[in-house]
């Protein structure tokens, strides 16, 4: 609150001083309407925000000029000599009381009542400012400002800058690699390296602000709603501490106050149900936030009456927005993004609140506009969470580049499913009528091809084309058809011309580190534009319900380094990227690899292998909080597979053996890389163990371990956790928001002094099976 008193404080300050002037003008003036609004708009801000900071006095004195200035407006008044003065007054007493709230100091009773009177159309005038105020006001000086305010403007052209900066550092390291080593002169690089990625960092940070001004409106929505509602709701905000782009948050506001909403009005039920359900009467609302890596998660949480899928699976056929024919295959994930579907409301009765259908498929859509994605999770009758991940920052998005033509064009990397070549025995393209449709691992998917859609000359031989499977903003998967992708990168993006965004193709402008321009696709607008149809376009094809149900795990297969082909969970490769062979050393008795200014440790091979262009092809491997890099010849493809596998004989780098097709594929152990070896059997007996399924390292790299060691694996908010010999949690979370099982804790580090906490460093797998043995023992 302090903070947010210290903004309203300076903002008035900056407006203030040229309000006088322009209140002068506008007697001069009376019909200059500019000037007018100018006043009016300044007094309602200050209504508004002292509203929000219980500042009384104020709001009074502000809403009486507001009023005074709105009969004005609306022709109902003159503005005359006597209503300048009386305005001028209150200006003068809001100066005055903003000074002494700046200094600390309790500003005098009475007078206020005088002001207010002197607005009105009699003939009271406005009193003189007292002369002990007015005294004080000039003998005390004003505190020296703590901060200056920029435009957001000057602060983009000195990102755009320093990106420029960077674009001639990365030319520079090119041109100094094919000159040759100097060891002078590669010293001055670095330094000269670090000091741009340290006043990129700088100039970004000063672009962040504290999201909990974002949260700040949250307590009085939620007590209004409630009221309104006639429901009790107890919230929780946290998080108020993370830092977010000012520019992301002003686009995140509106989703953010939607979600809260629909929690209040659909998923908290009124104090009798809740009871005659065993409920507390009070209903609770959390709202968190947290930093995990360079992405921001919001998670919004209550513990209503949840979504029943099967209703609103319903709900979709009767809307004619899933076909019926298509209902009895959707897994219970794919019934629930049915929630972001156009048109389609779970309210029972259209209210002032909710009902529409509209709202969940436009926050869906701003919040991916921004390379975010919204994951909703929830238990019947105990509640659902929606978690929206975004971006710290608009200006830098992580980005696929490819070619069409002669042609460069980057798509955000978070809309990109996979990558498959048009040609081959796991891909098939066929045509629909006049629509190209390819069989991907039996789904069907739209084909666009893009060199058409643009009107760009095509290279790439007809069936010999590069599929980009990406999904757009409202649901529609499909295939982009490309001559050849070409890298991934951190990307600068910039607004293009309004003629270019007109189109809806394009979603701005960038430019990559070889210094050549190139556009970004916006897989929304392709899809509007090429007429991809929604959802019931990516169809099962010759699947029968049997096989729907089976569970199936998205595996990349690659050639190892040696010529072994293994296989890796596609949920832990984050990019694949060809990288200079002298970036790897043997360092510190270990393959290591210098990697956008970071050390990661190397696996895959003994040394470096690189090929006949001096580069090495390297999976970047990411659980959530570390990266890893692992060494390949080639990839594969990308299948579908079970998540069951013969396990290795010996602890190692290799979990196991399964087979695809004909060809025996070994397992690579995620657990083992990103941690310590050791491998256990599998016991006949399983009994359940319940992980957050929300952790992305919990579940593809956890997962796999405490089912290798014998135990089925539920997901906490399933219902499950009473039933659960264990409990498997991240340290942080507190025990109060734990069921009462046998919770085994889970800590970042491996320093042994934290182990007083009763915690297991989260790579020890044998201390984590004995735990896990431990709590089966007290069951």
């Amino acid at each position: 609150m302090e903070e947010l008193l210290g903004e309203f404080i300076a903002e008035t300050r900056e407006t203030l001083e040229p309000l006088a002037g322009e209140i002068v003008a506008w007697e001069a003036d009376p019909a200059d309407r500019a000037r007018l609004d100018s006043i009016f708009r300044f007094v309602h801000t200050v209504k508004g925000s002292c509203g929000f900071l219980d500042l009384p006095r104020l709001e009074r004195l502000s809403h009486a000029a507001e009023s005074a200035l709105a009969e004005v407006r609306s022709g109902d008044r003159s503005a005359d000599r006597k209503l300048v003065n009386a305005v001028l007054a209150i200006i003068d007493r809001i100066g005055e009381f903003v000074e002494a709230l700046a200094a600390g100091e309790t500003y005098p009773e009475g007078g206020d009542e005088a002001l207010i009177l002197a607005l009105e159309d009699n003939e009271v005038e406005a009193p003189e400012p007292a002369p002990a105020m007015a005294a004080q006001a000039q003998s005390t000086p004003r505190a020296p400002a703590r901060s200056i305010r920029l435009p957001v403007e000057l602060l983009d052209r000195m990102m755009a800058g320093v990106s420029d900066m960077v674009l001639a550092r990365n030319e520079l390291s090119r041109r100094l690699r094919e000159r040759g080593g100097d060891a002078i002169v590669d010293t001055a690089f670095e330094r000269l390296s670090a000091c741009v990625a340290e006043m990129r960092e700088s100039i970004t940070r000063t672009r962040m602000q504290r999201i909990d001004g974002l949260f700040s409106a949250l307590p009085r929505m939620v007590r209004d709603l409630s009221a309104e509602l006639h429901k009790q709701i107890h919230l929780i905000v946290d998080g108020g501490d993370v830092e977010l782009d000012r520019e992301m948050i002003e686009m995140i506001r509106d989703p953010l106050t939607h979600i809260v909403r629909n929690s209040i009005d659909h998923g908290i039920e009124a104090p009798a149900d809740r009871v005659s359900c065993g409920k507390p009467m009070v209903g609770t609302l959390r709202v968190d936030a947290r930093q995990s890596g360079n992405q921001i998660l919001i998670e919004i949480a209550d513990d209503g009456r949840g979504i029943d899928d099967e209703k609103l699976l319903s709900k979709a056929v009767a809307a004619g927005i899933v076909a019926r024919e298509r209902a009895p295959r959707m897994d219970r994930q794919e019934r629930l993004e049915l929630i972001f579907a156009a048109g389609l409301s779970t309210a029972q009765a259209v209210t002032a609140i909710s009902g529409r259908g509209v709202g969940m498929d436009v926050v869906r859509a701003n919040v991916e506009r921004i390379g975010g994605t919204v994951e909703i999770d929830t238990t019947t009758g105990r509640g659902t969470r929606l978690t929206l991940r975004v971006p710290m920052t608009l200006t830098i998005i992580p980005a696929l580049t490819f070619a069409v033509g002669s042609e460069l064009f980057a798509i955000p990397r978070g809309a990109v499913d996979e990558i498959v070549r048009s040609y081959g025995g796991s891909v098939q393209v066929e045509m629909i009528g006049s629509a190209p449709v390819a069989r991907i691992r039996g789904e069907r998917v739209p084909v666009v091809d893009l060199a058409k859609l643009l009107g760009v000359q095509g290279y790439a031989a007809p069936g010999r084309s590069i599929l980009v499977v990406v999904r757009a903003s409202s649901g529609e998967r499909y295939a982009l058809s490309v001559d050849s992708v070409q890298d991934h990168e951190e990307l600068v993006v910039k607004p293009a011309a309004p003629a270019i965004m007109a189109t809806g193709v394009y979603a701005g402008t960038t430019l990559p580190d070889n210094g050549r321009p190139m556009l970004l696709i916006n897989p929304a607008g392709v899809a509007q534009v090429a007429g991809v149809r929604a959802p019931d376009a990516a169809v099962p094809a010759k699947a029968d319900a049997e096989e729907m149900r089976v569970e199936t795990v998205p595996t990349l297969l690659f050639r190892a380094c040696d010529g072994a082909v293994r296989a890796i969970r596609l949920g832990l490769v984050e990019r694949i990227e060809d990288v200079a062979g002298t970036a790897i050393a043997r360092v510190g008795g270990r393959l290591r690899l210098s990697h956008d200014g970071r050390i990661l440790a190397l696996f895959g091979c003994d040394r470096a292998m690189p090929d006949k262009d001096g580069r090495v092809r390297v999976l970047l491997l990411g659980d959530g909080t570390t990266e890893i890099a692992y060494a390949i010849g080639e990839v594969i493809d990308i299948h579908a597979l079970a998540p069951d596998f013969l396990p290795a004989a010996e602890a190692g780098p290799i979990a196991g053996v399964m087979l695809v097709g004909d060809i025996q594929v070994e397992l690579v152990d995620s657990f083992w890389l990103f941690g310590q070896a050791g491998a256990t059997a599998l016991p006949p007996e399983r009994p359940l163990c319940v992980l957050d399924g929300s952790d992305p390292w919990m579940r593809d790299i956890l997962r796999p371990i405490v089912e290798q060691a014998g135990y089925r694996v539920g997901w906490s908010g399933e219902g499950d956790e009473a039933a659960a010999v264990a409990i498997l949690s991240i340290d942080k979370t507190p025990a109060a928001q734990l069921p009462a099982a046998s919770v085994i804790r889970l800590r970042a580090t491996a320093d042994e002094t934290a182990a007083s906490a009763g915690s297991i460093y989260r790579y020890d797998r044998h201390g984590l099976i004995a735990a896990l043995a431990a709590a089966q023992g007290k069951r």
